[in-house]
């Protein structure tokens, strides 16, 4: 379908593509990863023919129709949401406001039927595209009263989710997206998943969600050292082929390192003689002759820091007590309670619209309580991660003058120090904020809460923006953050690793799952997925009655088999670990074994022994990586089950 040959690209100076090369075939399904600013985009407007390749080919099958979803900033007219996402061409577009108009005059001269604008939409399909946009909006979030409303009026975010409906709605045969996810709450993101699942075209994505690539690609093209290089399965899969890989090229550069300084060894010491000059002259044309194995050589550039710990809090770290609020007559909340205590890490779920971001604002004081009270407990200091960072950002000021704006007293060099951590090294602290790309208005955004910590972090969708190296830097500094944890997030992967408590927000209720995702899924998807159930272990913050002695004998009997059942499944489960650690020793002993024997230069004298010890190195590491990785599942599974 789509061939890349060779491709060179270079801005100002600086390579993007040197020799990059790709195949993307009918129904393949491909992420494209890469730090942020590695050609991700680029590439896409190379294939797009919006931007010309210095050197190389791009060509593409007759009568491929091509979809592009930009990661911001997409056009938008005079049109309705619904007519945004039925715009597939021209012609669809022009006999559908011929429609609109006509049924806008009913007194207007009547035209033949077989030729009016009514009859060839009705040979189009513009009537079943009709319902099929109304199905994809809706699943994308959009509610029925939205259908009609001039796409103007809406945020750039709601925006991009009606130009996506459109490229589902047109169903091009290749669908190139770059960054969807950003735009999309959980619930929006979980529908479009589950549709792209069962999308007919061939789909590149550019993402740094890992379990949505986990969930929906067949392959990885990572953009590295200014070449495409295609990994076979998801996004684990890929970490672990590449590791193996490096570790194989790092192995093999070594041996050769090894060989040629062996061979130089005897040039040095006989190339003088005339009785080995021959000799000698033949080791050089041996080490010529060589195809030279290059160092492996990493080009990530990844966040490097942690969050200092801050001062101790209360218990009881805040609490909110019958608040009402409202954006004119819509009503958010009417009476809600809500309370965190120290070292909770709460994820906020629920549909758009239901008021996360409002509470987590009202947790963090940037909007006032209307009506109740907002309480923080002892030695207590929030700190607000706010979705558009530009909230929090002036526009106006350099980088380095924004970090220095914190109430702790701090150097220029120490800070300018954290910036370095953050990316931002020489120049780059002297950019104006309004220029920064929306990475790294993150990261700055980072690097403020970093230099004035707060035992309560309130985050909205943190890891928009970032790429999938600084969300795996980020997470390892909140795991070992020991303040309270409050946070939004669409990336099924950050909250995983991250919450231990649930609350699902939904028409002004809040409902507690004191426990993690999984437990939360579990729980909503069970026998118990209505969450007033008693077993649901699921508690609303309104008053709810408390119901007879036979519930409550009821909901004993429950709790009671759920211990029998927990206990057998951890006895299960502590053989399953068992039987992978015993398994992980086999591979560690044997992967010691074949170090030592190529760490041998005799080794390297029989090129096919040493081939083959190279290879069988590379499957062990291979197969140990997959072991340790299902060890660290079923270890914490085990944990889980043991606490």
């Amino acid at each position: 379908m789509l061939t890349l040959s060779g491709i060179r690209k270079s801005y100002g100076g600086r390579t993007l593509f040197a020799d990059a090369s790709l195949q993307v075939n009918r129904q393949d399904r491909i992420g494209l990863v890469g730090p942020n600013g590695a050609g991700k985009s680029t590439l896409f407007q190379l294939i797009l023919g919006r931007l010309t390749a210095d050197a190389g080919e791009i060509s593409m099958e007759r009568n491929v129709l091509v979809g592009h979803l930009p990661q911001e900033s997409a056009p938008v007219g005079e049109e309705t949401v619904l007519e945004l996402a039925t715009a597939i061409d021209e012609e669809l577009r022009d006999l559908k406001r011929q429609i609109k108009a006509m049924d806008a005059a009913p007194d207007a001269v009547a035209e033949d039927a077989a030729h009016s604008p009514h009859a060839r939409f009705a040979e189009r399909g513009g009537y079943q595209l009709e319902a099929r946009a109304k199905r994809i909006l809706a699943g994308l979030g959009f509610r029925e009263r939205d259908f009609e409303r001039p796409a103007r009026e809406l945020s750039g975010g709601w925006v991009m989710r009606a130009h996506l409906a459109r490229l589902l709605v047109q169903e091009p045969d290749l669908l190139m997206l770059d960054e969807p996810t950003n735009h999309l709450d959980l619930d929006a993101l979980l529908w479009f998943q589950d549709y792209l699942r069962k999308y007919p075209g061939a789909i590149v994505i550019i993402a740094h969600d890992r379990e949505f690539l986990n969930e929906l690609v067949g392959s990885i093209v990572e953009i590295r050292q200014s070449r495409l290089i295609r990994y076979r399965g998801n996004y684990d899969d890929y970490e672990v082929q590449r590791e193996a890989n490096e570790a194989q090229l790092q192995a093999a550069y070594e041996g050769q390192q090894r060989e040629i300084a062996r061979l130089m060894a005897f040039v040095n010491r006989f190339r003088a003689k005339n009785t080995k000059a021959s000799q000698a002259q033949s080791k050089l044309k041996m080490i010529d002759r060589m195809e030279r194995i290059e160092a492996p050589v990493g080009d990530d550039r990844a966040l490097d820091f942690r969050f200092p710990q801050p001062e101790r809090s209360g218990l009881k770290v805040v609490t909110l007590a019958d608040i009402h609020h409202a954006y004119g007559d819509l009503k958010v909340y009417e009476g809600m309670q809500f309370q965190a205590e120290r070292g909770q890490r709460i994820v906020l779920v629920g549909p758009n619209g239901a008021g996360k971001s409002t509470l987590l604002k009202i947790l963090a004081g940037v909007i006032p309580v209307q009506r109740g009270e907002r309480r923080l407990g002892h030695n207590v200091r929030s700190g607000y991660y706010a979705q558009y960072r530009t909230e929090t950002l002036k526009p106006q000021r350099t980088v380095l003058e924004e970090a220095l704006d914190t109430p702790q007293r701090v150097s220029e060099q120490f800070v300018r120090t954290v910036l370095g951590g953050f990316l931002f090294q020489g120049d780059d602290v002297f950019k104006r904020v309004q220029v920064l790309s929306g990475g790294e208005k993150s990261r700055l955004a980072l690097v403020k809460l970093l230099l004035d910590p707060p035992n309560l972090l309130l985050m909205d969708e943190p890891t928009t923006h970032l790429d999938l190296s600084s969300v795996d830097a980020l997470l390892a500094a909140l795991d070992q953050f020991e303040g309270t944890l409050v946070f939004i997030s669409h990336d099924v992967y950050f909250i995983r690793s991250l919450a231990n408590h649930v609350i699902h927000v939904q028409d002004g209720r809040l409902t507690h799952y004191p426990g993690d995702y999984q437990y939360y899924l579990d729980k909503r998807a069970g026998r118990f997925s209505d969450p007033t159930h008693p077993g649901a272990a699921a508690v609303e913050t309104r008053p709810v009655e408390t119901g007879s002695r036979a519930r409550s004998k009821e909901q004993k009997r429950l709790e009671a088999e759920e211990r029998q059942q927990r206990a057998r499944r951890r006895k299960e489960q502590q053989a399953v670990v068992a039987k992978l650690e015993a398994a992980i020793h086999a591979l560690e002993s044997r992967h010691a074994e074949l170090a030592e024997v190529l760490a041998d230069p005799d080794t390297y004298q029989d090129g096919t022994r040493a081939r083959t010890l190279n290879l069988e190195m590379a499957d062990v590491a291979d197969k140990l990586e997959e072991h340790n990785r299902r060890w660290e599942a079923e270890a914490t599974r085990l944990s889980e089950l043991s606490s």
